[in-house]
């Protein structure tokens, strides 16, 4: 599989929003940047703009079965 491009753009966060971030990146064992990208996915999936099942990033975590069973999406 061809590895995705990525596109760099400048994300500006207040302290302590970062430092809760930062935070919840080191509990879930990922970079700061992987945990902002699957935050990312997880909002673009909640609302609809991406498949459940679309692995955008490497990082992204596996779909929990719990919360998709009965969903017909």
């Amino acid at each position: 599989m061809a590895k995705q491009q990525s596109k760099d753009f400048l994300l500006r966060l207040d302290p302590h929003t970062m430092e809760l971030v930062e935070r919840w990146a080191a509990q879930e064992f990922r970079s700061v940047n992987g945990q902002i990208q699957w935050i990312i996915a997880e909002a673009l999936r909640r609302h609809g703009r991406l498949p459940r099942n679309a692995e955008p990033h490497d990082s992204t975590p596996p779909e929990n079965t719990e919360s998709t069973a009965g969903n017909t999406q």
